[in-house]
């Protein structure tokens, strides 16, 4: 297994493809703030809701810093290439977080995994915040900014591959009284989430989860983008 200290060695340091094209400061800059990222969020997610965001959103964030640095760090791709598939992912992206709000994905989530997730700070996150960094990458990504092909690459493994774990969540017994289908308002964590719908399968005898109807949406183009993205990076 290859830890931080041998990737960062093998991949600017002895490489001897890196030494003959070494990076700017721009890039320098870009890889700093994606490392940073891909610790602290995980970290924050963490302490404010459990060990959830820390395998979502950091699993992510790793594969996609991986993947950016070998790819689209060195060698910008071209607007054409890589734009339209990053707006048809968030766009997809923002229908399929339409249906977790209405379905109560954030409170099912909470009942799932124990987890202090409340409405409002699923709405903060990904209905408020989250468009303003899809806007600013896709700026990003017209002028060819490295560290928006870095956030492009989260988006795309994150909701581009990640969003297939809705196929699954039913299948979870819940943390929380699981075979129980009533929903449950707890105090977790000192945070009181009311209405936690339970989705366990075999308690409801429906395969459901919140997000599931349109989790394909964010998917189709996310994984065209890795795909091409990939194949690019070969073809050089």
């Amino acid at each position: 297994m290859i830890n931080a200290g041998t990737y960062c060695r093998f991949t600017f340091g002895k490489n001897p493809s890196v030494m003959k094209n070494p990076l700017s400061l721009s890039q320098k800059l870009s890889f700093l703030a994606a490392c940073i990222f891909t610790v602290v969020a995980p970290v924050m997610g963490y302490l404010a809701i459990g060990l959830a965001p820390v395998v979502i959103v950091g699993g992510s964030a790793l594969a996609g810093l991986i993947c950016w640095s070998f790819t689209y760090l060195r060698n910008p791709v071209e607007p054409r290439i890589i734009l339209p598939l990053f707006i048809l992912t968030v766009a997809g992206l923002q229908i399929h977080i339409v249906e977790e709000y209405l379905m109560g994905f954030a409170p099912a989530m909470s009942r799932l995994f124990g987890i202090p997730w409340s409405e409002r700070s699923f709405l903060m996150v990904f209905a408020l915040i989250g468009p303003v960094i899809y806007t600013l990458t896709s700026l990003g990504l017209y002028y060819k900014i490295p560290v928006a092909g870095f956030v492009a690459w989260f988006i795309f493994i994150g909701p581009g591959v990640a969003e297939f774990t809705h196929f699954i969540f039913p299948l979870i017994a819940p943390d929380l009284l699981p075979h129980d289908p009533h929903p449950l308002t707890a105090s977790i964590g000192g945070t009181r989430i009311p209405q936690m719908p339970n989705f366990y399968f075999r308690t409801t005898g429906n395969y459901y989860f919140p997000g599931m109807w349109t989790a394909v949406l964010p998917m189709i183009p996310g994984c065209m983008a890795i795909y091409r993205l990939l194949i690019r990076k070969k073809a050089v």
